[in-house]
């Protein structure tokens, strides 16, 4: 039987840095990033915001408009900020309907190309979340190809409230600890009170801590600000590599500014049509698969924790979720591995094969009632430091956007529990989870007016959509929807496990996104890799 080398305890804990980072719009919180919070049948939890709401679909401001003339026509003043690399800071209105009202700066920084002389432009990047920082993306470019980096000045941004980019500030470390903790699929109405509750509270610090920008954290205002950033980096057109949510954001982008748009490559794709319930439910079915691969994988190994066949470690892995939901585990350092935690550590591994070996770790010493290793999982994805502190405010500013673009209505507790109920049917490990996810969003003071609608962006030049067939967060189904939706796109498939699939280890892959972004060579229609 072969043999996997099982990960030394002392680094049990994967990097994070430069990966994808999806979140959910739930307290599976800080994986599940892309679960929307659309409404349904309720009252209305909360008054409109005085601001004029943010609306994906609606037609952006035209770079000759007057009223924006001072921030597309900025120079960006930049300085040297380690190594190689040069931060700026771009200006924007903090509210576009009323841009004399206000504006924000957002934190910018760019590696230049390699080559000077074969140099042909800026090649923006988004990693994804809501709530990933693009700063920090680019600056673990390394992974990216030779040729690429010869050829582009990669360049990442901090999103509006996002970063180091007038964040969004909602709670403390502490009651971040509390609020991830809790428990994200309640067993009965203690439980449903319990989290409701968490969900309100996170809501009301934002709207305390956060004020006007909370109402103006959309995607489409975000997409606003990538095109002020495209004028102010000097570029006729965007090229743009966005991840998970960032494939999101780069569609509304093309729908916002179809002209502007250049050479789009969207990684991982989210489909706009659908609502929360059923982005929730994508999602939940796509963790189940990832699972079950990774499953299949692990009774291969000589060290598997699991035992029997494939649906006989699946159940193993729910029963251990079961009994710490019953019973949380210890860690070392004190604190208790509640079922919440546990299932987002779970989830965490199934981001990467290469996480896999730390999750049958982590399995292993969870089912010998130590769940210190899962718990380090669950610190790594959201960015929690050993002294207790967050490296970044991914865990609340998901939130703060995925209720802007998808605002709920649903406030009845029965509906939510119907939700949970229906989506365990279909994926019985995630689906709970996933079905309270959005819960959040029915309290959320900041309210928009968006609705689910496909993106076809009629007018811009071609983009090319890549899906990966088990990816966990973002379904390849996801892939296939908005590469239809899309006017100009192009469906490019990697036959492969882990969430995106640019510099993550196909060869195939990347040689099909080079081609496009360095030659405008789209890859053949129904090209799989």
């Amino acid at each position: 039987m072969p043999t996997r080398r099982r990960p030394a305890r002392a680094a049990r804990r994967p990097r994070r840095a430069g990966r994808p980072r999806l979140i959910g719009c739930g307290v599976l919180a800080a994986v599940l990033l892309v679960s929307g919070c659309t409404g349904g049948d309720g009252d209305d939890p909360a008054a409109a915001p005085s601001q004029p709401p943010t609306t994906a679909g609606s037609a952006a401001p035209a770079e000759g408009d007057a009223a924006l003339a001072g921030y597309y026509g900025q120079e960006l003043s930049w300085g040297a900020c380690g190594e190689s690399y040069q931060c700026a800071k771009l200006r924007v209105p903090v509210d576009y309907a009323a841009p004399g009202d206000g504006d924000i700066e957002l934190s910018v920084v760019r590696r230049p190309a390699g080559s000077k002389s074969e140099r042909m432009g800026s090649l923006l990047v988004n990693p994804g979340g809501p709530g990933g920082s693009g700063v920090d993306y680019a600056r673990s470019a390394e992974n990216y190809s030779t040729r690429l980096l010869s050829r582009f000045d990669i360049v990442g941004f901090d999103p509006r409230g996002v970063g180091t980019s007038a964040p969004v500030d909602c709670l403390s470390d502490a009651q971040t600890d509390t609020f991830l903790a809790v428990d994200a699929s309640p067993d009965d109405p203690s439980e449903e009170e319990e989290f409701a509750e968490q969900s309100r509270l996170i809501g009301e610090g934002c709207e305390e801590r956060s004020g006007q920008l909370l109402a103006h954290v959309g995607t489409a205002d975000a997409a606003r600000d990538m095109d002020v950033l495209r004028a102010a980096l000097g570029e006729d057109t965007l090229t743009y590599l966005g991840k998970s949510y960032g494939t999101y954001l780069g569609a509304v982008y093309a729908e916002q500014f179809p002209d502007k748009v250049g050479r789009l490559v969207l990684d991982g794709a989210l489909d706009p049509t659908l609502s929360d319930e059923e982005l929730n439910l994508g999602q939940a079915k796509g963790f189940e698969t990832a699972l079950g691969a990774f499953v299949e994988d692990c009774l291969g190994q000589e060290e598997c924790p699991l035992t029997g066949d494939r649906e006989a470690g699946l159940a193993q892995i729910r029963q251990l979720l079961d009994d710490v939901d019953r019973r949380p585990l210890e860690t070392d350092d004190g604190r208790e591995l509640t079922q919440s935690l546990a299932a987002l550590g779970v989830a965490t591994g199934l981001y990467s094969k290469d996480f896999w070996p730390y999750l049958e770790v982590a399995l292993a010493d969870a089912f010998d009632g130590d769940g210190t290793t899962l718990l380090s999982l669950t610190d790594a994805q959201t960015d929690r430091r050993e002294d207790g502190s967050y490296g970044s405010n991914g865990n609340e500013v998901i939130y703060a956007v995925n209720c802007l673009d998808k605002p709920s209505a649903v406030t009845d507790l029965a509906v939510w529990r119907q939700r949970a109920e229906a989506a365990e049917q279909q994926a019985p490990t995630f689906g709970a989870f996933l079905g309270w996810s959005s819960l959040p969003c029915a309290t959320w003071p900041a309210r928009s007016d968006t609705e689910p609608h496909a993106i076809s962006a009629a007018g811009a030049a071609p983009i090319l959509v890549v899906g990966t067939t088990r990816d966990p967060a973002t379904p390849y189904e996801w892939a296939q929807a908005l590469a239809g939706q899309l006017d100009s796109g192009r469906l490019l498939t990697f036959d492969g496990d882990g969430h995106t699939a640019y510099a993550s280890g196909s060869t195939c892959v990347d040689e099909a996104v080079d081609a496009y972004l360095v030659d405008g060579t789209l890859p053949a229609e129904g090209t799989r890799c």
